[in-house]
């Protein structure tokens, strides 16, 4: 998670603090993602089995993690890869590096579900170079091609702050680059990552957006756009994802969410209370989908664990469901 003060698109501007939520009974199982930014963490070969035990069925991993990849060998959990931040270039400018990628870090590594890579995280936000990603993905969609790999899909993931307009049927992409990725993308039937976070644009704009919206715990009325009616501010979020996609010409491709979660601690309203009511929440709520889109959600709770290496704000140490010993956070249920 790095970019998440970028949510100032302003669907936060005009939700003016009284919407309804309403959380259906059935439990959607989804994934969640495994950063290594701690000390104390359990090994790799230990967090599969605290994914298994816990009926967690997708992982997402920041970076070819050698001893993840051989302790989710015969695991049958689905895998988000991420391209490393300082990888991208290179994929981007050689297709002989993205070949010497793709037998490295998914040929070498057998009886893995790896669904899709990602080239980088939110690349915009953190000041690297933008005109990387399409090359990069065009370069190891190719590899992957070469090799007979290519029901693995290749992607990007971003932040919120690519988008901007409100309410969501008027979503556009803010950043030039986000719309030949976004074509590219439907013409591979990739899916697009986006990093979803109603915490930071509730932070960033309490006096517009009621707490109860983001948490999908409003009592009151629905926000209307047109034929949809929103009840809580993550299908808000992703909607917006879809317009742009729409607006950008990839109205077919579909929305992963590669990141979501609340802190526990650090920062405004976090909270271990906050923290286990939006995630049991969210875990409750993708299986029905969006107004958009009312179809199952695939989703990744940030994070695993509590990383103590993680910053330099102090909230990106409290994301996660586990502390490093591997107790619980607090309750959550997959």
């Amino acid at each position: 998670m790095a970019g998440h003060r970028a949510c100032m698109f302003s669907v936060a501007l005009a939700l003016l603090g009284v919407l309804l939520g309403s959380i259906p009974a059935a439990v959607q199982s989804i994934g969640v993602c495994y950063g290594v930014n701690g000390d104390g963490l359990p090994s790799a070969s230990e967090v599969v089995q605290l994914y298994q035990s816990n009926g967690i069925t997708g992982m997402r991993i920041y970076f070819p993690d050698a001893d993840a990849l051989q302790a989710l060998s015969g695991s049958n959990i689905d895998l988000i890869i991420d391209v490393a931040n300082e990888d991208l270039a290179s994929l981007a400018s050689d297709r002989a590096a993205a070949t010497a990628w793709v037998q490295t870090n998914v040929q070498a590594h057998q009886g893995l579900n790896i669904k899709y890579i990602a080239a980088d995280n939110e690349v915009g936000y953190q000041g690297g170079d933008t005109g990387n990603i399409l090359p990069a993905m065009q370069n190891l969609d190719a590899a992957l091609s070469a090799a007979g790999l290519g029901g693995i899909k290749v992607s990007t993931s971003v932040s919120q702050g690519v988008t901007a307009g409100y309410p969501p049927s008027q979503g556009t992409f803010s950043a030039g680059y986000m719309g030949p990725i976004a074509q590219y993308l439907a013409t591979t039937g990739a899916p697009l990552l986006a990093n979803v976070y109603p915490y930071f644009s509730y932070v960033d704009n309490q006096a517009q957006i009621d707490i109860n919206y983001a948490l999908f715990t409003s009592p009151g009325t629905v926000v209307q756009d047109g034929a949809n009616a929103y009840q809580n501010l993550f299908d808000a979020l992703v909607d917006t994802f879809y317009s742009a996609l729409e607006s950008a010409g990839a109205g077919s491709v579909n929305v992963v969410v590669s990141e979501s979660g609340w802190p526990s601690a650090g920062g405004t309203a976090a909270t271990t209370d906050n923290a286990q009511t939006y995630n049991q929440n969210l875990i409750k709520h993708v299986g029905q989908g969006t107004p958009k889109r009312p179809s199952a959600i695939e989703a990744y709770v940030f994070a695993m664990f509590n990383e103590d290496k993680k910053g330099p704000a102090e909230i990106e140490k409290h994301f996660g469901l586990f502390n490093p010993d591997k107790s619980p956070a607090y309750p959550i249920s997959f």
